[in-house]
């Protein structure tokens, strides 16, 4: 009984400090938390992180993973490394896309540019979250990570659902689109190196010898 007894306090003894330590946390808003967001990559200058992206839509499913630079003003690398030699770089004033044996490069200016990697905008600090993403949600998930939600402002025929995981911090770790096709994109990102030491050279993009580049046609 006396076991039982010191078993029963042990157990009642974590539950109240559970709640009082739940207690002491503050509630965030999904407001606040875009606005910690905004904050911690507004501050910075560049960025590199280690990315994993899947696309499961229209009959198909595709891994593939790389490293993701970033630099302000405007200036972002995808370097694939599965499938090696795939490249999205965006030097400012166009956006180029090329894959290693491919017939040609393609290339859209920047202001047209509405590729399904355009939302990591987010991480060149150039937006604010709140402005960005209508009906926008907050919920908690796994290892302490919360969740934005919201639908795109202005891609309101392509994307259905845009979710931000992030730290409490402010930290993005993952990016969710959900496409008016049903079409599901996830991007997770690991080792996030902030102010990470970049040259401009690595956003300079120069076209394989004898591969023609041929203007993209911008959205519909």
């Amino acid at each position: 009984m006396d076991k039982l007894l010191k078993h029963g306090g042990a157990v009642l003894a974590v539950v109240l400090f559970s709640v009082c330590l739940h207690a002491q946390q503050p509630t965030l808003t999904a407001q606040e938390l875009a606005q910690r967001v905004d904050r911690h990559y507004n501050q910075l200058h560049s960025l590199k992180a280690g990315f994993n992206e899947s696309y499961q839509g229209l009959g198909m499913k595709r891994s593939e993973s790389g490293t993701l630079l970033l630099l302000k003003p405007g200036r972002m690398k995808w370097e694939y490394s599965s499938p090696a030699g795939k490249l999205f770089v965006l030097d400012g004033k166009y956006a180029w896309f090329y894959s290693h044996g491919d017939p040609q490069v393609q290339r859209i200016p920047a202001k047209q540019l509405d590729d399904l990697r355009s939302p990591l905008r987010f991480l060149l600090g150039h937006t604010q979250i709140e402005k960005e993403l209508n009906n926008l949600k907050l919920s908690t998930g796994p290892n302490g990570h919360l969740t934005l939600s919201g639908q795109p402002r202005g891609q309101e025929k392509r994307v259905s659902r845009l979710s931000l995981t992030v730290t409490a911090e402010g930290s993005i770790t993952g990016i969710e689109m959900e496409e008016t096709d049903g079409a599901l994109t996830r991007f997770t990102f690991i080792g996030e190196q902030p102010n990470a030491s970049l040259p401009e050279s690595a956003f300079h993009f120069t076209p394989p010898a004898g591969v023609p580049v041929v203007d993209a046609l911008p959205p519909v």
